[in-house]
């Protein structure tokens, strides 16, 4: 989840760069690879399964998303306001569709059954060409577009959409399994405000003002801004980082997938369910499964919760732990 000139275009030569959305987006790309560390330690089993995905980290993942799709339209601007340098911008895009063709091929190859066929960089894709649509016309018709472009989905939804070629738009009745999709509905709509903003500050001279705070040349700052100026690089990279350096910590302190796998039953159970009688529960599950020699196969996902074996356990303890102690 990235964006930079890098990824939108470069600032036109008229204009200061600003350094102050350099740290912004360093910012959010530090943010991103914190929520990408959450989803390794659920896939390396140091937290239970269904973490990453609900709860605060969802939303924390949500606000991190809207922020680089923002900082996309802001880019935008500032690199083809007012006029689009048609080279430049095609010269971005050809490297954004190749990292996120890179991204959906290695996800496909190590997880096929969920891999990333429009992810964040997909997304970042469409929207940069899309985005120089609204360039030129008023903000505050931008902004109302944007609304509208968020709202949508949470009105309108078609069976139509689900056909492979439609469901990037975000219309299904059902989200595809994927680890990491962000259709055109909802998410152009923070395209779209990034884009009713910068034209905004670009007419009441907030970014001649922005221009004026520069970070002290060698500090720390200045430093941490690298990352914001080659966010693609930093995005490509941090994931593998995370994950190798993860594979090594678990050959020396492997998880306790038994905890994980009672923490994630607990979850799930504590939606419906009282905490004691769910504390019961998993506890029984748990056990039961390692008794019965099916924890392993039911941990990889080789044997379903739903098969025979695994249900009948289910079903025993439940009666027990429904039945008062």
């Amino acid at each position: 989840m990235a964006v930079s000139h890098e990824m939108a275009g470069t600032t036109h030569d008229r204009r200061p760069r600003l350094e102050i959305v350099d740290l912004a987006r360093a910012l959010a790309l530090v943010a991103m690879a914190s929520y990408h560390f959450l989803w390794d330690l659920e896939l390396f089993n140091y937290l239970p399964a269904g973490f990453s995905t609900q709860g605060w980290p969802r939303l924390y993942a949500r606000g991190i998303a809207s922020s680089f799709l923002f900082l996309v339209g802001v880019s935008l601007v500032l690199a083809h306001y007012p006029e689009i340098g048609t080279r430049k911008f095609l010269q971005r895009l050809g490297m954004i569709v190749a990292a996120a063709a890179a991204i959906s091929v290695a996800t496909y190859v190590f997880m096929p059954a969920t891999f990333i066929f429009y992810g964040i960089l997909h997304s970042i894709a469409v929207s940069s060409v899309l985005g120089l649509l609204f360039l030129r016309l008023p903000p505050l018709l931008t902004l109302a577009s944007a609304a509208a472009v968020i709202v949508l989905p949470s009105y309108f939804r078609s069976e139509v959409f689900s056909a492979p070629w439609l469901i990037w738009t975000g219309l299904a009745p059902a989200a595809p399994r994927s680890n990491d999709f962000v259709p055109l509905f909802p998410w152009f709509g923070p395209v779209l405000a990034g884009i009713a903003f910068a034209r905004a500050a670009e007419r009441s001279g907030w970014f001649a003002k922005m221009a004026l705070w520069q970070p002290a040349k060698g500090g720390a700052v200045r430093r941490f801004d690298i990352i914001g100026r080659h966010s693609l690089a930093f995005y490509l990279l941090h994931q593998p980082l995370l994950i190798g350096s993860l594979w090594v910590v678990s050959q020396f302190a492997p998880p306790d997938f038994e905890a994980a796998y009672r923490q994630g039953c607990f979850r799930a159970c504590s939606e419906t369910e009282s905490a004691d009688m769910c504390t019961r529960f998993c506890g029984c599950v748990t056990d039961r499964l390692i008794a019965d020699g099916l924890f392993e196969g039911v941990r990889k996902g080789t044997i379903g919760p739903q098969s025979e074996p695994v249900a009948t356990i289910a079903d025993a303890c439940t009666e027990a732990a429904q039945t008062p102690q």
